[in-house]
């Protein structure tokens, strides 16, 4: 799997990506105990607050910046976020009002929400190969999972020797690192293509494809049964441990290790997985396991077989999550790609804007077994829904029929476009209406402007 790193672009990119987790996993820290000393013991709400900020921004923004993101160059775009986010980290030390915390998170936020999609589009224009990008992706998935492990470890080993004010100058230099390795490498250019209809059309175009696209629209239900599941880890682990175990902090600690170290396991395993079963199959099993686990972890088992549960709800998300940039892949043209990374991570961060308040309501007022036996049901539900909507037969080349029609866009002389012309049209591409006669043909089918709708079977 590190083979991949000898591509100097990606690397420098892995590394850039790296640094930018490190510093939003400081900032997390640093962000509690800020919280703390300007709320009190009302600082998990403070908290709370700012996290359902965190997806209202990744929801809301994400698909805007994928509209636009094709219309300036990567890595100057890229860059300019990195450097927008260091500056609002660095003013997070002078906050001395709640609200100012929730208006540089969310400012935060919404940067972030129009970098990590870009980011994640641009990979596999890097590395076309598709086995290379599958290594791409489950070291994609180990950063995250070391920045979740590493992060805590390291704020604390520095804590013990600075103010945590000093952890968002770090983090602002995370991102002036991010930055500089972006900068170092040459990244491939956007392809920048005139779709019709106006901004409403532009701005939706991500969502379009996706909700179009079966094996995407399997996708969107597997993120609802991983957020399902990570959102009860997420709130919960801390009440679980606390009152259900009798454990303590440091217990709160080993069981969000347990987490992830089960998603490192399966995204170290994933790749050579893959060559032996579809991505389908792999990731639905994913969504039976976390609900599952969940239902056996109502029975309140001993500590040891709970920290199992907590692996095991670690590697179900990671066995849905590490092979979703393969679907995106399969299912856009290069120059949908950064829309449709956009539509997967609001879509995404939606089911987790749900699923964050229900998994905290419910155990607060209900109790903790109900909120297992409830999130229980939400991630089985996202499994078969996933394979209702998402055929097993999802071959990539569909033959398939178009009908008669005339439209105005940008085009060249491929297999869909063969028609005369009066001599004034200019260079290819070139614009100008035409149409395009009724034909049945088999391709590499994805969603686009000469196919808006998915063939029957």
């Amino acid at each position: 799997m590190l083979q991949v790193l000898a591509h100097r672009t990606y690397r420098h990119l892995f590394a850039a990506q790296v640094l930018s987790l490190i510093g939003t996993g400081l900032t997390t820290v640093a962000l509690g105990l800020l919280a703390y000393d300007l709320a009190g013991e009302n600082a998990g709400a403070v908290l709370g607050t700012a996290l359902a900020l965190k997806m209202v921004a990744y929801v809301g923004i994400a698909p805007i910046a994928g509209a636009f993101a094709d219309r300036v160059p990567r890595r100057s775009f890229l860059v300019g976020l990195d450097l927008c986010r260091a500056s609002l980290v660095l003013l997070l030390p002078f906050v001395t009002e709640i609200w100012q915390i929730y208006v540089l998170v969310f400012a935060f936020q919404s940067f972030s929400a129009a970098f990590t999609p870009t980011f994640q589009a641009t990979i596999p224009d890097i590395l076309p190969d598709e086995k290379e990008y599958t290594n791409a992706l489950s070291l994609s998935r180990l950063a995250y999972d070391l920045e979740s492990l590493l992060s805590p470890l390291l704020a604390g080993l520095l804590l013990t020797i600075i103010s945590y004010h000093w952890l968002f100058i770090g983090t602002t230099l995370g991102f002036l690192a991010s930055a500089a390795l972006v900068v170092s490498v040459a990244l491939p250019a956007a392809r920048a293509v005139a779709h019709e209809g106006g901004i409403y059309r532009r701005i939706t175009r991500g969502i379009r494809i996706y909700l179009a696209t079966p094996r995407l629209r399997g996708l969107l239900a597997l993120s609802f049964a991983v957020s399902s599941a990570g959102a009860m880890v997420i709130v919960n682990t801390v009440v679980y441990v606390r009152e259900v175990v009798g454990g303590t902090d440091r217990d709160v600690a080993m069981f969000l290790a347990a987490y992830g170290l089960g998603s490192m396991v399966v995204a170290l395993i994933l790749p050579r997985l893959l060559d032996r079963i579809v991505a389908r199959t792999a990731m639905v099993a994913g969504a039976v396991m976390l609900g599952a686990v969940l239902l056996v972890a109502f029975a309140q088992p001993p500590v040891a077989m709970a920290l199992a549960l907590w692996a095991l709800l670690g590697a179900g998300a990671s066995l849905i999550l590490t092979p979703s940039g393969l679907l995106l892949r399969r299912s856009s043209r290069a120059e949908d790609r950064p829309a449709l990374f956009s539509a997967q991570f609001a879509l995404s961060h939606a089911c987790w804007l749900v699923a964050y308040p229900v998994a905290g309501w419910i155990g607060a007022s209900l109790g903790l077994d109900v909120a297992f036996v409830v999130m229980a049901v939400g991630a089985l539900i996202g499994a078969g829904a996933a394979l209702a909507v998402w055929p097993s037969l999802d071959p990539d080349v569909i033959e398939h029929e178009h009908p008669e029609m005339w439209h105005d866009h940008p085009h060249v002389h491929d297999e869909h476009h063969q028609h005369a012309h009066e001599g004034h049209e200019g260079d290819e591409p070139h614009r100008h209406g035409h149409r395009h006669k009724p034909m049945r043909h088999a391709h590499v089918f994805v969603i686009d402007d000469h196919h808006p709708v998915w063939p029957k079977a």
